[in-house]
């Protein structure tokens, strides 16, 4: 087995891993960054990309380049009921430089992220690397073991493994931690529509007599989403394709005529099995977990992607100068989950609330209005709508950059 050698190993291409080892890469740390595909190029991963990401972006000195990438700007978050349209989130009313959130294809965010980091020399990415799993020197976590395309194992020996694998973690598998799951009873199915001129704009949620439907505007395209019940998409696509799309056609009519072009095959129609869950220690000697492997975030909010940048930053912010100086410790890894496990927890219990007293009710058929109480004080009360949009959009601890990840 090929043998080799970092300071820092991190398993997992994604937002937690690619901001960490470019972070790191900034602050002189030798770091490798293992993904498991030849490219970022899959659909229907969080796009998503919030004010508290343009402002690090900034502050790094990338804002500018970053907002050359083609990206749609979004300044509200819409509901639209059976009695007329009622505003959730306002971005408008948000702090700074940057109202608005954005939505910007993720195998962009990750180019971008990878192209700073290879500007360092002591940065590198292995693609075609599927990461089977940690090695141990005593209770020790010493590195990790991968295959490459050819399918030859490889030993990568580092001061720290860092799991940024996604919510089936095999860092976090091998080395025996276990998620505390909380469950959910509901999916997402994705999908594509056309989008053409004159439609109207922006992200907007469709609820109708048990129906959640769910249309975000990209460039070229709208991403669509419906929730069903946890295990409902069999059950609906026994019903048929041609019922599936009536069904859409009555939530959003200008949609109609494109539905049978956009929709050939159920094959166009995504499942995301919907999950929350959470490690209750985020580390163990020589191994650190982020974003979805150490915690999987519920698609409400779309918060995932801020999450999982905000623990980068944290984790970097805390551990470059041990790691570049020899002198890393249990208690900086600590810091860490210290640090980011409160508003984790505290986006979880938001995201638990609304799916088990609303949302997963309403999937079932059980709404008792048809307009939810909270819109209608949303609208009542216009300036209430900056708080679903800081949450959203900025998160409840945003982290800043350390004067040497600069």
């Amino acid at each position: 087995m090929a043998t080799s050698r970092t300071t820092c190993a991190i398993a997992g291409g994604g937002p937690a891993g690619l901001m960490l080892g470019m972070l790191l890469a900034r602050a002189g740390v030798d770091t490798v960054v293992l993904e498991k595909h030849d490219d970022f190029l899959r659909d229907f991963r969080g796009d998503t990309v919030h004010a508290s990401t343009h402002q690090l972006m900034d502050e790094l000195n990338l804002g500018a380049d970053f907002r050359k990438l083609a990206h749609q700007r979004i300044e509200r978050l819409q509901v639209v009921t059976d009695d007329g349209p009622f505003t959730l989130a306002d971005f408008t009313r948000l702090p700074g430089r940057f109202p608005y959130i954005t939505f910007l294809p993720q195998w962009d965010f990750l180019n971008f992220l990878l192209e700073e980091a290879r500007r360092f020399p002591n940065f590198r990415f292995v693609k075609n690397a599927e990461v089977l799993g940690v090695t141990t020197a005593g209770r020790r976590v010493s590195g990790l073991r991968y295959k490459d395309a050819d399918g030859e194992e490889h030993e990568l020996r580092a001061d720290l493994t860092v799991g940024t694998d996604g919510r089936r973690s095999a860092v976090r598998e091998s080395a025996g931690m276990r998620p505390r799951v909380f469950g959910s009873k509901m999916d997402v199915l994705w999908f594509r529509l056309t989008k053409e001129d004159g439609d109207p704009g922006g992200m907007v949620g469709r609820l109708s007599e048990g129906q959640l439907f769910v249309r975000i505007e990209r460039v070229g395209h709208w991403q669509a989403a419906i929730a069903v019940r946890k295990g409902g998409y069999e059950e609906l696509r026994s019903r048929g394709l041609d019922r599936f799309r009536a069904q859409l056609a009555a939530l959003t009519p200008f949609l109609a005529g494109r539905l049978e072009g956009d929709l050939r095959s159920w094959d166009d129609v995504k499942v995301l099995d919907v999950q929350i869950d959470r490690l209750d220690r985020w580390w163990r000697p020589g191994l650190l977990c982020l974003g979805d492997a150490a915690h999987t975030m519920s698609p409400i909010m779309g918060v995932g992607i801020n999450l999982a940048v905000q623990d980068a930053v944290a984790a970097a912010n805390v551990l470059a100068r041990p790691l570049r100086e020899g002198t890393l410790a249990d208690e900086h890894l600590a810091r860490v989950q210290k640090r980011r496990m409160p508003p984790t927890a505290a986006t979880q219990r938001v995201q638990r609330f609304l799916q088990t007293r609303f949302l997963e009710p309403w999937v079932r058929g059980e709404g008792k209005s048809t307009t939810p109480v909270v819109l209608r004080a949303l609208k009542r009360v216009p300036p209430l709508q900056g708080g679903p949009a800081r949450t959203m959009a900025i998160g409840l601890r945003p982290e800043r950059p350390d004067p040497m990840l600069r």
